[in-house]
Order: structure tokens, then sequence, then C-alpha cells
């Protein structure tokens, strides 16, 4: 559904600064309320139909640059990723719920970073930058699902290998083929749940005459700061969920790997803790990378008052590592590099 946006006729001119408003209906009102360019009656709003994403430059001299690098990371990761799907499928030895869970990951990703770089590319192409109202709230829906998704994922797989190595014996009945898809189902409807509520809580908000997002994709807290209306609820709402839905998976996490460290310092031989931290090391390098980048973001756009400094941010955190994890997966994890090596084999 459309959302409703003032219309020129009823928007005095005058100076914006920092988003707030100084015309004469706005004085003695807080600079939350005054957020918007002026606070018009609610007969003298009309419908938004769009949304200008500023993207990351406004050079046109830098767009075709932009445009190489980001189909160039975009096909490396779509390629890792499927790369690692079809070795994991292909290769019996594979068949693990590691290397399940590891498939749904790549799948993830391959969601997660399809969600906004083939709309920024399409924008630098087409010179356009113009994304509609439905379309930002499709892209927001998606970019949370896959997000919570993989978040979820690499919680299950710190559960996985904390089964696996402190809980060797009973394994096989604790992993069991029937868990493993209960765990996927889990964290499909989990993510759901989070991505609907964002949408939700994002389809309520009333926009002004100002739609332009400073950022490649619509990003929930910048639509937040366009907002017409108060949305102190909403953005206390917006934070709780996220607290929710990321603080239990890095604690889930937390626990797991305290607890493989204790299990693995009391292994006598030397051997047997090189193997038990061997297995965790792909894992951690993701999660480290994962988590590492997206408290980046937020501390970027948190301490900086640069908006363009928080989307060029935020480039390490929904491209780079999802393009990044294939190799990880690949260069550290001595099971998948015989695996490439045999599906290669097979191939020449």
């Amino acid at each position: 559904m459309l959302r409703p946006q003032i219309t020129p006729e009823y928007a005095p001119k005058i100076e914006a600064d920092d988003d707030i408003c100084k015309c004469p209906e706005t004085r003695g009102l807080s600079l939350l309320s005054q957020r918007c360019h002026c606070i018009v009656e609610p007969n003298n709003l009309t419908r938004v139909s769009e949304f200008l994403l500023l993207g990351l430059s406004a050079d046109p001299e830098l767009q075709p640059l932009l445009f190489g690098m980001f189909l160039s990371m975009y096909t490396v990761t779509v390629l890792g990723n499927l790369l690692i799907i079809l070795t994991i499928s292909s290769d019996p030895h594979l068949h693990t719920p590691m290397y399940f869970f590891i498939w749904f990951l790549s799948f993830a990703d391959i969601g997660f970073i399809s969600t906004t770089i083939p709309k920024m590319l399409l924008n630098i192409h087409t010179h356009l930058r113009i994304i509609s109202y439905v379309g930002c709230l499709n892209q927001l829906y998606f970019l949370m699902f896959f997000g919570c998704m993989d978040s979820l994922l690499l919680t299950v797989m710190a559960y996985d290998r904390f089964v696996a190595i402190c809980h060797p014996l009973h394994y096989p009945v604790i992993i069991n083929r029937y868990i493993c898809g209960l765990l996927i189902l889990v964290s499909f409807f989990l993510s759901v749940l989070y991505s609907q509520l964002h949408y939700l809580i994002m389809s309520l908000l009333t926009f002004c005459t100002k739609v332009e997002i400073p950022h490649f994709y619509c990003d929930p807290s910048q639509l937040l700061n366009l907002a017409c209306t108060e949305t102190t609820t909403k953005n206390i709402l917006v934070y709780c969920i996220a607290a929710i839905f990321g603080g239990v998976p890095v604690s889930g996490i937390f626990f797991s790997y305290t607890r493989i460290i204790s299990s693995s310092l009391r292994i006598p031989s030397s051997g047997g803790r090189y193997k038990a931290f061997s297995t965790c090391g792909s894992h951690l390098s993701v999660v480290f990378l994962f988590y590492g980048t997206g408290i980046g973001v937020y501390l970027s756009s948190a301490v900086s008052s640069s908006l363009k400094s928080g989307a060029a941010a935020s480039v390490m955190y929904s491209v780079v590592t999802p393009m990044l994890n294939p190799f990880i997966y690949s260069l550290r994890n001595k099971d998948i590099k015989r695996a490439l090596q045999r599906l290669f084999s097979r191939s020449a």
C-alpha cells in the first residue's frame, strides 16, 4: 500500500538544516517532532510512490568504476557459493550435518547479496536511482530475512560443533536427520517473523517531501529518519527486535564456544586439542567476519555524522562478507578442498 507524502503546494519554502523544520508551524515543538519539513494536516497529504537511492557516490566519473567493482564482487559471490552448494551436493562424503548447514548458509548468502546489488547495478547502468515504495519494502523484507537466516544458521552450526566436540559419542543421536531439518525449519520461520515485523513497522511510517535515502539500499534506520511522524516508539521497537534476534544467537554462539574451549583444554594430547580446534576454524572465521562487520556498520553510523560513511561501511557487511565465506570454507576446510579436487578431476 502506498504511503502519504506532502505535496509541494502545501510545503512552505523553508531552509532545512539537518532535516529540522524551521517553518512557523513547528516553533516550540521538540526536535523529534521537527524531523519533517513541515507539519501539515492529514488532508494535505498525498501518496509517496517512490524513493531516491543516493548510492555511494554521485560523481559521474566514478559510476563505471563502481559498476565494474560491484559486478565483479557479485559474480564472485554467486559463483563461489554455488560451487560450495554443488560440491556438497555431489560428494557423498560431505553428506553430514555440518555440511548440510553450510549448504543452507551458502544459499542464504546468495539471497542476501542478491537483494541489494542487482538493483544497485541497474540504477548505475540506467542512471536512475529510483526505487518504488513497494519495491523498497520488499527489498527491506528480504534483506532482513536473509540476514537473520545467516545469523541463525551460524548459531545452529555452533551448536553442531558443541555437540560434536563435547558429546562425541552422542553426536549421531542428538544431531540426526530429523533434528537437522527441524533446526533449519525453526531458523526459516524465525527469519520470516523477524522480516515481517520490520516490514509491518516500516509500512506504518508516513513520509515527508524529502524521500532521499543516503544509501544504496532501503536501510531501516534511514527510513525511520525520513519518517514525518513521531517514531520514538517505532525506533524502540525496532531496536528491541534487533536486540532479541541478534542477542540470542550471539549468546548461543558464545556459550557453545565457551564449552568447546573448556572441553578441548581437557584433552591430554596436543594433537587431539589441535584437531578439536581445527574443526571450528572455518566457522569461527565466518562468525567474526559476519558479526564484526555488522558491529562495524553500527559503530560507524553511531560515531560518524556522515551518512555516506555508514553506506560505505555497510558494503563490508552486505557484500564483502558473503563473498569471502566460500573462500574461507574452501581454503580452511580440508574436506571441502578434497571434495573440490574430486569434483574438478571428474569434470576434467
